[in-house]
């Protein structure tokens, strides 16, 4: 009993301490983009538009093959039938079977067939485009999601110093006003700077997890509670791109970004389109061949080799009777299967000229809407590249215009850190109300949240324009 009482004491003891929850791994911005890549629905779908693209070229290389269908058949005739051996009209039954192989090729049709090809070949081009593009959406949302963590994050931990700051400094004022140094209205100034700042403390919480959880969210993660990011401390970017002219950078742009080379791709594929069109305008000719045979299971009449003479007339002035030979037949089962298939097939071949004269306009419609195609395609390419050099002149603007904003930020928090600590020894030497310390304090403290928020903008201003530049998205 002694023993049963130990096991059921200590064996939940053991496991409990063997099944220790696994620790939680932090993500890096490398391995957020790798696995947001590999789930994204977005990009799957496009993947499977790559796949269907590779089936339509199967096809088209499929045209090129001649066709080729071989088919068989049995038949049963039951009932008033014809007997083959006595041709008399019976109730039987009468089976057959056939089979035959038929093929065909087109020998020309316009060069039809090479257009489908190299459609379907730039479709394939085109889809992969599409999905590459939309890969770098995905890369550049995670970048921007990621960024706007580490932001709140970094946020979150200057204001719990800065409540760190603030206790302190309530504390040591109590200390003085307790013996008498300072009144102890100066008490009430530095409390409520406290609860405003406790107050920024939840806020600054409060944001840093709804970033989290909305970067979790779109890397499809289900488990919100323990998403945590890599600790790393991320300096402020080179920014040697902006030493590039939006001219350089919209130049090397529209030869790498793929949504350009996808829209350029199209125009390709309208262009294909309409030489598939003109081309219905040329004869069609074709080539055919097929072969058949069948197979008869009646009996059948074979000779005998023998012959009987039998009555055929008879002289009209005698009355003797004329007789002629006539074959013997003896009824028998049908010939081997073999031996049928070779007597009964039969082959037909030959050539097949198609000319379109009058079809209804149908052709000559089609034709001029892949010309409207060809003009459209050709459109839309002329607007993505103007829209892509509106995107770099801005993005290059923003990027300058947040990089001087982070500048004047730090000098703006130098400042008011100066201003802080002279407003520190001032109240602590008691020449300075702590009124007048608290505002020192909170311009300090908006200053360095204002510092931390334009060092973000800039970073990510910069990963954009970057982008545009073909650099990968990197911190």
């Amino acid at each position: 009993m002694s023993r049963i009482v130990f096991l059921l004491t200590f064996i939940p003891l053991f496991f409990g301490y063997s099944q220790e929850p696994e620790p939680v791994v932090p993500w890096t911005l490398e391995a957020a983009v790798e696995h947001a890549l590999k789930n994204n629905l977005q990009i799957k779908q496009a993947y499977l538009d790559v796949l269907d693209a590779q089936a339509n070229k199967s096809q088209a290389v499929g045209n090129f093959l001649p066709s080729l269908n071989i088919s068989a058949g049995h038949s049963w005739n039951v009932g008033l039938n014809r007997n083959l051996t006595t041709n008399v009209l019976e109730d039987m039954t009468n089976q057959f079977s056939n089979g035959s192989l038929d093929m065909g090729i087109t020998i020309y049709n316009g060069r039809r067939n090479v257009f489908q090809l190299l459609g379907a070949n730039l479709g394939i081009l085109a889809r992969q485009y599409q999905l590459e593009d939309m890969k770098e959406d995905v890369m550049l949302l995670v970048v921007n999601g990621y960024l706007q963590v580490l932001f709140n994050k970094e946020n979150l931990a200057v204001q719990n110093q800065q409540l760190l700051v603030a206790k302190s400094e309530l504390a040591e004022t109590k200390a003085l006003v307790d013996v008498g140094r300072l009144p102890k209205g100066e008490l009430f100034e530095l409390e409520a700077t406290l609860a405003t700042q406790e107050q920024l403390v939840v806020s600054a919480e409060n944001d840093y997890n709804l970033a989290r959880i909305s970067l979790a969210q779109l890397l499809l993660l289900d488990d919100f509670e323990q998403f945590q990011i890599a600790e790393k401390d991320y300096d402020m970017v080179a920014y040697m791109i902006l030493d590039k002219t939006p001219d350089e950078l919209y130049e090397k742009a529209v030869g790498s970004r793929n949504d350009i080379m996808l829209a350029e791709t199209n125009v390709e594929i309208a262009e294909t389109n309409l030489q598939l069109a003109k081309a219905a305008y040329q004869p069609t000719l074709s080539g055919f061949y097929s072969y058949n045979t069948r197979i008869s299971y009646a009996d059948r009449l074979v000779p005998t080799g023998t012959f009987s003479y039998v009555p055929f007339g008879a002289v009209a002035e005698t009355g003797e009777l004329v007789v002629v030979p006539q074959l013997q037949t003896a009824i028998a089962a049908h010939l081997p299967i073999n031996e049928q298939l070779k007597q009964n097939d039969g082959q037909n071949f030959g050539l097949s000229l198609r000319i379109p004269i009058l079809n209804g306009l149908s052709v000559k419609n089609n034709v001029r809407r892949n010309k409207v195609n060809v003009e459209r395609s050709n459109t839309l390419l002329d607007q993505q590249k103007q829209q892509l050099e509106r995107t770099i002149l801005q993005s290059y603007n923003d990027a300058k215009g947040a990089l001087k904003s982070y500048e004047a930020a730090q000098k703006t928090t130098k400042a008011r850190e100066e201003a802080y600590a002279y407003a520190l020894d001032r109240f602590n030497a008691g020449a300075a109300t702590s009124l007048q310390f608290s505002q020192a304090k909170q311009r300090y403290d908006t200053a360095v949240s204002a510092q931390l928020r334009a060092k973000f903008d800039a970073i990510f201003k910069i990963k954009v324009l970057e982008f545009y530049f073909g650099i990968p998205l990197t911190l």
